[in-house]
């Protein structure tokens, strides 16, 4: 373990005889691939059967919990017990979402039944958080869905989910920055925009400038840099304040409650509760965060079921309890969609709770960003003692035991997109990245259980493909019908039965060829199942606009690997090889 910790003297920054900071042509693209134009041609014209081979390969899992993290030079220290994973949670999800969206889908769709609207958005959200849990145990590195993708489905499939987490990391950070500089601007009554600079040169979507945004955000990712410990208590201190504030918003609302707004309940229907709770399922983002502390937490085993399911349902409690008062308070069509808390509590007199929501909202924002900038950088780490990206951003600093560069890097990046999308562009790109990895990650869960290298016989391997085709291919039909006819029923008479009987097939006819050490999903294949088919269904709920960029951003993600990644991970892979037959 000494050559993982580098050696380090009198707080120098140096590993081994290196120093940590460098910048060599070796450090960012050190694979045979890369070293001559000639060798690189001759990369090229093996495309496709590297291709092929990336295809097929599964990351070896005693590998990926151990020997990858050896190319970060440096072990992260192991400092955050199951309290600190628990209100990292809570940082990293409760943002501003909770205030703006149950207004707007309480007014919109749902109605006074926006509280059951946020019971199945929580349901969706606590199916993922299963999935995660028994992955972060079983295979705890800081790669998070990336590196449970990479042994489970391959290295192939573990790309396109690097980069879609990648993508979502990035425009998490810059949609959640701008929105910060939004709060901030209302909290000095000022228009939201009152504080960006507008340049008319520029598309509309882009001519708000936000150097705010990106002070923020290197403010953030400097605090996360110094210490994972010192971040974990600042979050705490911030997010038990912004508890609070919430806990309080929700007494008051209660103290004006009336039950008679609460009638009609269902006043737009089933379809209107489910089209909001699409919409408020996103409330629940950044809990993958702390999947990616797995390799600092004292006790994984432990730890992270407490901090991940504890966290997740006490936020649904929260949740639900926030949007059931606020439409007793006000009636919902007389809420205001952009200032729900706000312009309900002006109207029965309560104007100071106004500034209270604004500081609540800043607040959470704040601890989202600090979260963010841990759990994305770890990310970005796993990915980098991959290939994927130069592995020069998969080094840990031996002193503060962080990975500086890979959060230099997101940080960056993610300052340049705030700097200049508004909100809008980013919401939309950012939902069906998470849905997508979401899903994948179910469908990894399913394949762990069901196949086992070398003993699966391949008959039982054909059935778990065509099963699971089944249930993806069922969950589309049923997406795709509820966004072409919401009133409709006939479509579903087809597609739900196919679903189930994908699902049953797979509980009768495969038997499990693997089970969890310490902590599983209950009732497999039918939660993983379900939460499959939930993710979609939400997926099908966006504007195609969002397809139409995320099918765009997957081009340029493929141009990418086939030019870079495919090269750059098939050396890393051979030369992995090369060195275990030297060893034998």
């Amino acid at each position: 373990m000494d050559s993982m910790r580098g050696i380090h003297h009198d707080g120098d920054d140096v590993i081994g005889s290196r120093s940590y900071w460098r910048w060599t042509k070796a450090d960012f693209i050190p694979q045979e691939s890369f070293q001559s134009c000639t060798n690189y041609r001759n990369a090229l014209s093996q495309t496709w059967n590297r291709f092929k081979d990336r295809l097929l390969t599964r990351a070896d899992e005693l590998q990926e919990v151990s020997e990858i993290q050896k190319h970060s030079m440096n072990e992260m220290k192991k400092c955050l017990t199951w309290w600190d994973l628990t209100w990292l949670g809570f940082g990293s999800v409760i943002g501003a979402g909770i205030f703006v969206l149950t207004g707007q889908e309480a007014r919109q769709n749902a109605g006074p039944a926006i509280v059951l609207s946020y019971v199945v958005s929580g349901l969706c959200a606590m199916l993922a958080v299963f999935c995660y849990t028994e992955f972060a145990v079983e295979i705890p590195p800081a790669g998070g869905s990336f590196a449970y993708l990479r042994v489970e489905l391959g290295d192939f499939v573990a790309f396109i989910a690097a980069a879609n987490i990648l993508l979502e990391n990035l425009i998490r950070n810059a949609a959640v920055a701008r929105a910060w500089t939004s709060y901030f601007a209302t909290l000095l009554n000022q228009e939201p925009d009152s504080l960006r600079l507008h340049v008319h040169g520029l598309a509309n979507s882009f001519s708000f400038l936000d150097p705010i945004a990106v002070v923020v955000l290197w403010i953030a990712a400097t605090i996360a840099i110094l210490s994972t410990k010192k971040t974990s208590v600042i979050n705490w201190f911030l997010t038990v304040i912004n508890t609070l504030a919430i806990l309080l918003v929700i007494a008051a609302s209660f103290w004006h409650a009336k039950t008679s707004n609460l009638q009609p309940f269902f006043q737009c229907g089933v379809a209107g509760v489910l089209r909001a709770a699409a919409i408020t399922y996103f409330a629940y983002g950044g809990f993958d965060n702390i999947a990616t502390m797995a390799e600092e937490t004292q006790n994984p085993s432990r730890d992270l079921p407490l901090g991940l399911v504890g966290s997740v349902s006490a936020i649904t409690v929260i949740y639900c309890l926030m949007s059931l008062s606020l439409v007793m308070m006000q009636n919902y069509k007389e809420i205001d969609p952009n200032a729900a808390y706000s312009i309900a509590f002006d109207h029965v007199g309560m104007h100071w709770v106004k500034v209270l929501v604004a500081l609540g909202a800043l607040k959470g924002m704040t601890t989202v960003l600090l979260v963010g900038a841990l759990g994305q950088a770890r990310y970005t780490t796993h990915i980098a003692r991959a290939h994927l990206i130069p592995p020069l951003f998969a080094l840990v600093h031996p002193r503060t035991q962080t990975p500086i560069y890979a959060t230099l890097l997101v940080t960056f990046f993610s300052g340049i997109i705030a700097f200049f999308s508004s909100l809008d562009i980013l919401a939309n790109l950012l939902s069906i990245s998470v849905l997508f990895i979401f899903m994948m990650t179910a469908i990894a869960l399913l394949v762990r259980r069901y196949y086992l290298r070398g003993v699966t016989p391949k008959v039982s391997v054909a059935k778990l493909v065509f099963f699971l085709f089944l249930i993806t291919g069922s969950s589309i039909g049923t997406s795709a019908y509820w966004g072409l006819c919401p009133q409709g029923w006939i479509g579903y008479v087809i597609t739900v039965p196919l679903w189930f009987l994908g699902t049953l097939g797979i509980a009768v006819f495969l038997r499990q060829q693997k089970f969890p050490k310490v902590w599983g999903v209950p009732l497999v294949p039918w939660l993983p199942s379900l939460s499959i088919a939930m993710n979609i269904f939400l997926m099908g709920s966006l504007d195609y606009h969002s397809f139409i960029r995320f099918g765009v951003c997957t081009v340029i993600m493929l141009l990418y690997y086939l030019l870079f990644g495919l090269h750059a991970t098939y050396d890393a892979a051979h030369t992995c090889k090369e060195i275990d037959r030297n060893c034998i």
